[in-house]
Order: structure tokens, then sequence, then C-alpha cells
């Protein structure tokens, strides 16, 4: 019985730990001057055509990029230079920040010791150490959606993520990209 009570534990230990790494992706809906008359069945990056970086990366750039053009090309979109339906522009927004935390410093429980001497372990009276802080980045991924006969905005999408480490930044750009694509793909669905 105890054997199964610790691999419960263990497993929902994993669970939270799992979920407290990941950073929650927000898509915001912005900038709508036209409805979405589908079907749309080719599209441009603008970016790609006119050697435009949308982030100060250029590898997480041409990433982005690809991704794009391999997403929509993966729901029926062509890839089209010259007279495309649907005009696809890209930037970002990185913005470096800094957040301080505070750890409890009361290494007693507020029973038992605190009886004899409850100003030195009040948990409202010097409980705190100094702060601690770490850094951050605030991304924010803006995609356009352009109209090419109407020349006006379907919409903007932004999807906002926070990253700590530089090393798994261009895997949530992606993340909030597919985001974005799936965003618009059911915004073309409910036009139809």
């Amino acid at each position: 019985m105890n054997q199964i009570h610790s691999k419960n534990l263990f497993a929902f230990l994993l669970i939270l730990v799992g979920f407290s790494s990941c950073s929650a992706i927000d898509i915001f809906k912005e900038n709508v001057e036209v409805p979405i008359s589908p079907p749309y069945k080719s599209f441009v990056i603008i970016n790609q055509e006119i050697g435009m970086r949308g982030f100060s990366s250029q590898f997480i750039d041409q990433q982005v990029q690809i991704h794009l053009q391999q997403a929509l090309e993966a729901r029926g979109l062509v890839y089209e230079k010259t007279e495309p339906e649907l005009v696809i522009r890209y930037t970002s927004n990185e913005d470096p920040r800094k957040r301080e935390t505070y750890q409890n410093n009361n290494v007693y429980p507020y029973w038992g010791y605190r009886v004899w001497d409850p100003w030195m372990y009040n948990p409202y009276f010097n409980n705190r150490n100094n702060p601690t802080t770490s850094s951050y980045e605030l991304v924010q991924v803006i995609v356009d959606f352009i109209d090419q006969k109407e020349d006006k905005l379907l919409m903007t999408l932004t999807g906002v993520t926070e990253v700590s480490n530089q090393k798994t930044k261009s895997k949530k750009v992606l993340k909030t990209t597919d985001k974005i694509i799936a965003y618009f793909i059911n915004e073309l669905k409910e036009a139809e």
C-alpha cells in the first residue's frame, strides 16, 4: 500500500513540474478592417520577398518564415509570389524584463516554537529575505493577414509568451506561431 502511495505522489509531482515549466501563450485579435471572405487559395509572406526581418535573431526569423509557409501549405494554400489572395507580414516585440521574488525566511512552522517567542517567528514581521531577481523576455509574435484585393487588414493576431531561457526561445516562438495559424484557420472555417 505504501509503494502505491509513493508512485501516485511521484506521478503527481511529475505532472506538476510539467505544468509549471510551460508558460502560457495568449492570442489577441486586433485591427480588423474588412471581414474574411474565403476561400483563400494562395498566399505570400512579404517578409520573405522583400528581405525584412521580423526578429532580432536571423535564425529564429528564418524558422518563423519556414514554419508559416509549411503550416499554411499543409492546410491547402499555395505560395504565390505574383498574384496572391492573402498577404502575410510578421514582426516581433522582444522585451527584456526582470522579476523580483521573495522567499519566506520563517524556518519554523506557525505553531510550536512561536509560542515561546512570537516576535521572532511572526509571519508578518521580518520574514522575507532579500529579493532575488530573475531575467526573462516577454516575446510578442505579431502577424498581419491582409486581403490583397481590398488592400486592407483581415486581422492582426498577436501571440504573447514569456521566455526565461534563450535556448528555448525558438521553440516557444514556433509554438506561438502555431497557435496564431490555428486561430486564423479557425476564423476562416467560421467565415465559410
